[in-house]
C-alpha cells in the first residue's frame, strides 16, 4: 500500500520495540467478570488483582451503579454537546455543588479527565516566557501541558527542594512562575514536601499546583486529598484530582479561588472543545463522593492493607522506591528482567504491572502493585509469600 511504502519508519520502530519487549499485551478479562474484583480470570487464568486503581472499591458499588442508572432515566445516555454550548445538563450543577461543600472550596470546575484537565490548566496558565517548574516524577500528563504551553519547562529532581529553590532564585525576576507537583507520586508511592513547596511559592510569589489525583478519596478525613491530610488546603492554588481511581468512576475536577475558576473555565481548550462527560457519569461522580466524606472506616482498612504489604515485602528483603502509601513497587532494573519478574508472577497467580522506561528512568524498572480496600489481610499475605519467591527465583532478594 502507499501508506507503507511512505511511513517505512513505523514498521523500523515497531520492529525495534518488538526486540526491546517494550509491546504492550492486551489481557483478556473473562466475559462474567469485571476488572474491580480482587479475584479475576485473565487469559483464563485465575489472577489476583494487584493492578487495579480501584483503591476504595468503589467501581463495583451498587449504590454508585444504582446512581448511573437513574442519571441516565433522567437525563439520556449522552451530553450532546460541549459544556460551553448544551452539553452543562443539571447534574453538572449538583456534583460540582457536591464537590465544593466536600472540599470546603470556595470554586470548581468537572472536567472530562485527569489528563483533560493537566493538560488544559498547565497551558493555559502558562505561556511563552512563563517558567514552569515540574518534579521529574510527575505524571506524563502535566509533562505534556508543560510543552504545550511553550513555557520554560524546568524538571527539579525528585523532591529535591533546594534544586527547584535554585531555579526560582536564578529566575526571580522574569514573568510568571507556576510550580506543579503530584501529591501521591503513582510510580514510587512517596508524597510530595507539600509544606515546602508552600514556603516555596510563597517566597517566589509563584502559583503552586496539586495534581491529587492518586490520593483523593484515600487521605484527608473525608478523603479530600493529601493536601487536606496536611491541612495545607488554602496554601494551594489549584488542586486537580479524579473520580476515576479510588472513586471508581470517570472523569476530573479542578478546585480553588473563584477568579482562578472563571479564567480556567474560559481559557482551557480542552474544556471549551470536548464534549461534556455522560449524565451517568456526573451522576457516579457524585454518588462516590457522597461515600468518600463518610468512609474513614473503610480508608483505614485500606492503609492498613497496604501498611502489611509494604512490610511484608521489607521483611523478605526488597526494595520498595520509598513507598508510604497504597502503591507499592519493588525495584527490579533492567528491562528484560523486570518483564520475567511480571511473566513469573502471573504464573503464580498474580496481576501485577512492569513499569519500564520511559514511564520511569533508565534501569530502573519496576513491579508495581496497587492494594485496594477490597483485598483481604490473606490476600496480602500470600501475595507477598509469592513474591517474595519470585525474587528469590530472579536473584532480587537471598
Amino acid at each position: 500500500m502507499q501508506g507503507e511504502k511512505q511511513l517505512p519508519w513505523v514498521k523500523e520502530a515497531l520492529t525495534e520495540l518488538r526486540h526491546l519487549e517494550e509491546i504492550s499485551q492486551t489481557r483478556k478479562l473473562t466475559t462474567t467478570e469485571c476488572a474491580y474484583d480482587p479475584w479475576l480470570r485473565i487469559d483464563g487464568k485465575e489472577m489476583l488483582n494487584l493492578a487495579s486503581n480501584n483503591y476504595m472499591g468503589y467501581a463495583g458499588d451498587e449504590r454508585i451503579k444504582n446512581a448511573m442508572i437513574d442519571a441516565i432515566h433522567t437525563y439520556g445516555a449522552g451530553a450532546t454537546a460541549s459544556r460551553l454550548i448544551v452539553g452543562n445538563h443539571p447534574l453538572y450543577e449538583e456534583t460540582e455543588s457536591k464537590l465544593l461543600s466536600w472540599k470546603n472550596a470556595e470554586a470548581g470546575i468537572i472536567v472530562n479527565s485527569g489528563y483533560t484537565a493537566n493538560v488544559s490548566i498547565i497551558s493555559a496558565l502558562a505561556g511563552r516566557g512563563d517558567f514552569v517548574y515540574s518534579d521529574k516524577l510527575n505524571h506524563a500528563s502535566i509533562v505534556d501541558g508543560t510543552i504545550l504551553s511553550r513555557a520554560k519547562f524546568l524538571r527539579y529532581r525528585h523532591n529535591d527542594l533546594d534544586h527547584l529553590e535554585s531555579m526560582l532564585k536564578k529566575n526571580s525576576n522574569k514573568n510568571r512562575h507556576l510550580i506543579v507537583t503530584d501529591s501521591l507520586f503513582s510510580m514510587d508511592g512517596d508524597f510530595a514536601h507539600l509544606k515546602e513547596l508552600v514556603q516555596l511559592k510563597e517566597q517566589y510569589h509563584a502559583l503552586l499546583m496539586v495534581d491529587e489525583a492518586h490520593a483523593t478519596g484515600v487521605f484527608g478525613k473525608k478523603g479530600e486529598g493529601y493536601s487536606y491530610h496536611l491541612e495545607l488546603q488554602d496554601k494551594v492554588d489549584i488542586h486537580m484530582g479524579t473520580f476515576s481511581k479510588a472513586l471508581g468512576g470517570f472523569g476530573a475536577y479542578i478546585v480553588g479561588k473563584s477568579w482562578l475558576i472563571d479564567y480556567l473555565s474560559n481559557r482551557m481548550r480542552g474544556f471549551i472543545y470536548s464534549t461534556a462527560l455522560p449524565p451517568a457519569i456526573l451522576g457516579a461522580a457524585k454518588a462516590a463522593i457522597e461515600l468518600a466524606e463518610e468512609d474513614q472506616e473503610r480508608r483505614t482498612l485500606l492503609h492498613d492493607h497496604a501498611a502489611h504489604f509494604r512490610r511484608s515485602l521489607t521483611d523478605y528483603g526488597f526494595t520498595l522506591c520509598g513507598s508510604q502509601s497504597q502503591i507499592v513497587p519493588i525495584m527490579i532494573g533492567s528491562n528484560e528482567k523486570t518483564i520475567k519478574f511480571a511473566e513469573l508472577l502471573r504464573h503464580e497467580g498474580i496481576a501485577a504491572i512492569a513499569i519500564r522506561p520511559p514511564t520511569v528512568p533508565e534501569n530502573q524498572a519496576r513491579i508495581r502493585f496497587t492494594i485496594t480496600a477490597d483485598h483481604r489481610k490473606q490476600d496480602i499475605e500470600w501475595a507477598a509469600e509469592k513474591v517474595a519467591l519470585v525474587g528469590a527465583m530472579m536473584g532480587v532478594i537471598g
